[in-house]
């Protein structure tokens, strides 16, 4: 099973029915996909949020103990996006995802069980910082002297780009997804210095 994917290449993979979408009227849904404008960012609600934090517990309010509902949902991350919701299968069980939309770009991503509780989140909004003041860009040679230990070759067969998938220094709740490029064997690690230079093009999160 493919733990890591980028949710922009997933829609030629996956086949989700996504509906609820939160931010309310007609018009608002018509033009969600207007180019580099995110509607949600008119809102009152949104003028006073604070900026979303990724830390061991989870991402703004948003935890483990967090239902898979768009509305409880919208609530723990500040109103910043508009919500959409779908359904996948893994390993014979349903599983509820929710996207948060700025525009046409997916900013960040909820799973877990169909009514459950939140298990799993991607980060693609390079506004989010963790608590540790890490956020997507930063390099790996800021994070990691080595790759050994804390590093793996991405199982991700979708993405078009190299990749490795870190576990944070500070909790194993949290995981950087580096992407770069490298001429080597893709079953292998890249070489240190080679990975000094890659970014993170991700943050995941998921419940212990």
């Amino acid at each position: 099973m493919k733990r890591y994917f980028l949710f922009s290449l997933l829609f030629k993979k996956r086949i989700m029915a996504f509906s609820g979408l939160i931010g309310g009227s007609l018009l608002l849904t018509a033009c969600a996909g207007t180019s580099g404008f995110s509607w949600s960012s008119l809102s009152p609600l949104n003028w006073f949020s604070h900026t979303l934090e990724v830390s061991e517990q989870g991402v703004g309010k948003v935890n483990k103990q967090t239902d898979m509902n768009l509305s409880v949902i919208q609530q723990g991350l500040d109103n910043r996006y508009r919500l959409r919701s779908g359904m996948e299968m893994k390993n014979g069980q349903f599983f509820s995802v929710i996207q948060g939309m700025e525009g046409d770009q997916v900013r960040i991503e909820l799973s877990g069980l169909n009514n459950g509780k939140v298990a799993h989140i991607i980060i693609l909004d390079e506004g989010i910082k963790t608590a540790w003041g890490t956020k997507i860009g930063t390099s790996f040679s800021t994070l990691y002297d080595k790759a050994y230990g804390a590093c793996q070759r991405s199982d991700d067969i979708i993405t078009v780009q190299q990749e490795i998938v870190c576990i944070a220094p500070q909790s194993r709740n949290i995981s950087y997804v580096f992407t770069g490029t490298w001429n080597g064997s893709e079953e292998l690690l890249p070489p240190d210095d080679v990975l000094k230079t890659w970014k993170i093009s991700r943050i995941i999160w998921k419940a212990n």
